[in-house]
């Protein structure tokens, strides 16, 4: 198990991109476009809302009933935390995909706090208080004992031997970036200024004002999460869609096909 956290950790720390996978350049000028006959539809911030990934889910699954192309699906990240069904939403990703939709899934900065507990439990623990604890009590690590005082190494072992294989893999898998079209995936944004693939993980995953303020032309329409807001929002350099689902009720998909963008989303039903 820690071999393959430190694997894990080390390989999210050098490559932004799937291994072996070179970034493609960016368009000189950005206007909306994917190649013909592809549709993406790109998933915001779950955090453990089994429930929100279920409705958005079937709403894909109907949107693309009949189209003859090449459907794909994005998710941004942060599938766990908060909610109270962490380990439910990664069970629906690994076991129950969407049939017919090739999926990208990027490693969000909450997977990498889970991550980072697992292989450094005392420098990691602040991760308990921005929504581990929820993570680990839907894996039943610590129940009855998440409190003050109890040794973090402890969860640290309990988590250890309640994760699933299979959920480590799936985190193995996981991307930091992923480029199609003008458009470029990234669960917190990019930092301005820096080319692709001297992008550090850090800012991919934890980046917020120096990115979402920024009016530059990154050569990529970035679409994000992380950054809650009460809509999507839809701008010339960025598209924005963490809406804050695991307390408003509001999972969002952002619907991407030629030069078109559009939205599906759940209804709000708040926690």
């Amino acid at each position: 198990m820690k071999k393959l956290v430190e694997r894990i950790l080390g390989r999210a720390d050098d490559d932004p991109a799937a291994p072996g996978q070179p970034l493609p350049q960016g368009p000189a000028r950005v206007e909306p476009s994917l190649p013909p006959g592809r549709r993406l539809y790109c998933i915001g911030d779950i955090h453990g809302r089994l429930d929100l990934l279920q409705e958005l889910h079937d709403l894909i699954r109907a949107d693309a009933a009949g189209f003859g192309g090449s459907p794909g699906v994005v998710y941004l990240g942060d599938y766990i935390d908060r909610g109270a069904q962490s380990k439910q939403v990664l069970d629906l990703l690994i076991e129950q995909p969407l049939a017919g939709f090739d999926a990208v899934h990027l490693l969000g900065n909450h997977e990498q706090a889970m991550l980072d507990f697992l292989a450094h439990p005392q420098a990691a623990a602040a991760w308990l208080n921005f929504g581990g604890q929820a993570a680990l009590l839907s894996y039943g690590v610590g129940i009855g004992r998440l409190q003050m005082g109890t040794p973090v190494e402890l969860l640290r072992d309990e988590l250890e031997q309640k994760l699933p294989p299979a959920h480590l893999d799936f985190l193995a898998s996981c991307r930091l970036l992923h480029c199609e079209g003008s458009y470029c995936f990234a669960h917190a944004g990019i930092r301005p200024g820096v080319a692709l693939e001297t992008q550090a993980a850090e800012d991919l995953l934890w980046i917020r004002d120096e990115f979402t303020r920024s009016r530059a032309n990154h050569g990529w329409i970035v679409v994000h999460g992380h950054s809650i807001a009460e809509e999507a929002e839809i701008l010339p350099n960025r598209i924005g869609i963490d809406t804050g689902a695991f307390c408003t009720g509001l999972l969002t998909a952002l619907v991407l096909e030629g030069g078109e963008q559009r939205l599906l989303q759940t209804g709000r039903a708040p926690a």
